[in-house]
């Protein structure tokens, strides 16, 4: 017998780390769930009811996307780590505004009854962002605006192309700032990673005694927060009537120095640090105020730092020796 309140839901990313996490979560919860992406899931086959490989930078696949759909979770996006997403500025801002603007017409021409689009800590101001230990970032420090270059504009264009279709269709749309989810089958190398993954897979290839390199001079801060909840708040957020960009991170700011630190305490090995100024590193600090989150969804992430870290350091310590495991098979 089918639940009372079961619909049908699409999640767009859904080959992509967080995305097949909610595909997951949502087909738990009992719901038929359609997954879009440009491509098909990278470590395991998609729970959901239908998968499609669609490339929603065009605007007849955000239509087939969107047919017969009652909410929309769009998390497409093409993006990674501080490396990448400073290195293709026009890449990653065309292909998202493309990406944001035509799923979010067809979902309202399709009528979906709500749109949920994913949004960045990318979009706050950087001159707020100057220092390590900053304040944690309430959603109006977003303006007057400053973001990230390329990333962090789209990001705060598209929030405003939501709140748009809100004032003039009332459509009813859901925006999610993200403070660097982590956890497993996330990215974890070929330079879109993002920091708790490439630090774990820079662990693991170390040798005990040895040395990792780090970009920056590692005391610059950040908060993270693991993907199931990061998930929950998604979900939270969705059924809630709230309509403003609301964060979703945790508000422990720790420096990449400390992180390095605790991934090297998990995996049982003593590594000297190798700075390395030349590489990117992003702001100087950022770290997520909770009050709203707080206040809107009475809930906020609650996995511990060294909890969620130890599972998603051990995914990638397997992940790393089943390709090490496979190559001596093809040499061999």
């Amino acid at each position: 017998m089918e639940m009372a309140d079961k619909k049908r839901i699409l999640v767009t990313g859904a080959g992509g780390f967080i995305g097949h996490h909610l595909v997951k979560r949502l087909k738990r919860d009992g719901h038929w769930v359609r997954g879009v992406d440009i491509k098909n899931t990278e470590y395991e086959k998609s729970p959901a009811d239908d998968f499609q490989v669609l490339d929603l930078r065009f605007t007849e696949n955000c239509d087939t996307a969107t047919r017969d759909i009652d909410e929309v979770y769009n998390l497409a996006a093409d993006m990674g780590g501080i490396g990448y997403i400073t290195a293709f500025l026009a890449e990653i801002s065309k292909n998202n505004i493309l990406i944001n603007a035509h799923m979010l017409d067809a979902s309202y021409k399709n009528k979906v009854k709500k749109f949920l689009f994913s949004s960045s800590a990318c979009v706050y101001a950087q001159y707020k962002q100057k220092v390590a230990d900053l304040a944690p970032l309430k959603e109006e420090d977003a303006y007057p605006a400053d973001p990230e270059p390329g990333y962090g504009w789209e990001k705060l264009f598209a929030e405003e192309l939501c709140r748009y279709y809100y004032h003039d269709y009332k459509f009813e749309t859901r925006i999610v700032r993200f403070h660097n989810v982590y956890g497993p089958l996330g990215t974890y190398d070929g330079g879109k990673e993002k920091s708790p993954a490439a630090i774990s897979r820079k662990v693991s290839n170390a040798k005990n005694g040895g040395e990792i390199e780090i970009w920056g001079d590692g005391d610059q801060t950040r908060s993270y927060m693991y993907v199931d909840d990061c998930v929950e708040g998604l979900i939270r957020l969705m059924v809630s009537d709230f309509r403003e960009p609301l964060n979703l991170g945790t508000d422990e700011m720790v420096s990449i120095n400390h992180l390095v630190d605790m991934i090297c305490d998990i995996a049982g090995k003593d590594l000297k640090k190798r700075h390395d100024l030349t590489k990117p590193q992003g702001v100087r600090g950022r770290n997520s105020d909770n009050t709203l989150l707080r206040k809107t969804l009475g809930w906020e992430p609650a996995t511990p730092l060294d909890h969620g870290l130890a599972i998603t350091y051990r995914w990638i310590e397997g992940e790393l020796k089943k390709k090490e495991a496979a190559q001596a098979v093809t040499v061999g």
